[in-house]
């Protein structure tokens, strides 16, 4: 089997990302500061790391036995300042919200749910929408609105860029503002514009539902994490205004295997990952699924080659890169990131609830995690 190796370089790492802003993770061990030295290069064996997956309700936790320190290195590197103080400056705006509006990928629902947010929004009304609907199978909506009806949680399926659901959410808010209001008059208080804020992580679609919502273009919108990195009051007309917030991510999430899933469908900025890694960790992801050979077939197809059983996608990005891009593994990579996140290779979700993805595939504990040993980089 041919190892996964994992370029890291100080000046490129210094230029991404303030130093002051991070510490490093490893193995679920909190260091902060600095890591003592920035290797050039480390050699990882997929044998070298056990890890294991637990499956819970809403989110997926990893478990992962300590490697050799000469192996340890940070896959995914985030949390850029200017992260940091928007949520600072969210939890003071929030104190002045009266309904929390959380986005998530519907790709990756799980993966997108920041740990903070029931937090922030205590007792205020949130109403959940999983965005980006389009990009999923009817089936796999299906198990997730089974799912989250048995928890009882009211959802809202849209997509920011044909607008599709966003009447329905923008109802549920003024009717959210209506009884606002009229608790306000119950205690003998003039009605007033009530205030929701639109939360989530980096580039989960945010800033083009808040369009389709005021009916013209204010936010930035497009497909590249961290566009937004302001606070800002917009009104949507009559008793609503929305705060429109960058993107979030947790402070103390050290789940890799959801972090790889953020990377793969850029969530997180290109800067934070190494392509040819995140790569191969979707292939094996893909692979765990239970419509993984059909998909698997259609990269199959585009790429002019097989993933057969027993193969790592380190390996087939390796055959790839050879037999297209004259051993250009990158080129490679985002070739293959690129038919993902646009769809080509199909319309499917990487994460399902855990009853579901159980029934689907008895190794679901394995299947969650993409079999690439890492860890997170953050404060």
């Amino acid at each position: 089997m041919l190892g996964t190796h994992l370029r890291h370089s100080p000046a490129a790492f210094r230029s991404s990302v303030p130093l002051h802003r991070l510490s490093f993770v490893h193995n679920s061990f909190h260091r902060p500061g600095l890591p003592e030295a920035h290797p050039s290069s480390r050699s990882i064996r997929r044998s070298d790391c056990g890890l294991r997956a637990a499956a819970v309700v809403g989110k997926t936790e990893l478990s992962q036995e300590a490697p050799p320190e000469h192996l340890q290195g940070p896959k995914v590197v985030w949390y850029p300042g200017h992260i940091a103080k928007a949520e600072r400056q969210l939890r003071e705006q929030l104190r002045q919200v009266d309904v929390v509006l959380e986005v998530r990928d519907a790709r990756i629902i799980s993966a997108t749910e920041h740990p903070a947010v029931g937090d922030w929004a205590g007792d205020k009304p949130r109403l959940l929408l999983l965005n980006q609907h389009d990009r999923i199978s009817a089936a796999d909506k299906q198990k997730w609105a089974s799912h989250f009806h048995t928890l009882g949680t009211r959802i809202f399926w849209t997509n920011g860029k044909s607008g599709e659901g966003v009447a329905k959410v923008a109802k549920a808010a003024q009717q959210a503002a209506d009884a606002v209001n009229a608790k306000r008059k119950a205690r003998g208080l003039r009605p007033r514009a009530v205030r929701a804020c639109v939360v989530g992580f980096p580039n989960v679609g945010k800033s083009a539902l808040i369009n389709r919502m005021l009916g013209r273009r204010v936010a930035e919108s497009a497909a590249t994490p961290g566009l937004t990195r302001h606070l800002r009051w917009l009104s949507v007309g009559g008793d609503l205004n929305l705060l429109d917030a960058p993107g979030v991510l947790p402070v103390n999430l050290v789940d890799q295997a959801a972090a790889q899933r953020l990377a793969m469908c850029n969530d997180i900025g290109e800067a934070s990952y190494e392509a040819t890694l995140i790569t191969a960790a979707l292939l094996e992801s893909i692979r765990r699924l239970a419509c993984g050979p059909a998909i698997l077939e259609v990269v199959h197809q585009r790429c002019g080659l097989p993933f057969p059983p027993g193969m790592t996608g380190d390996d087939f990005l390796i055959d790839f890169a050879a037999a297209k891009f004259s051993g250009d593994k990158e080129t490679a990579a985002q070739r293959i990131l690129k038919e993902f996140r646009t769809n080509i290779l199909g319309n499917f979700a990487l994460e399902l609830p855990p009853a579901a993805a159980a029934a689907a595939n008895p190794d679901v504990l394995e299947s969650t995690n993409p079999l690439h040993p890492a860890e997170v980089t953050q404060p």
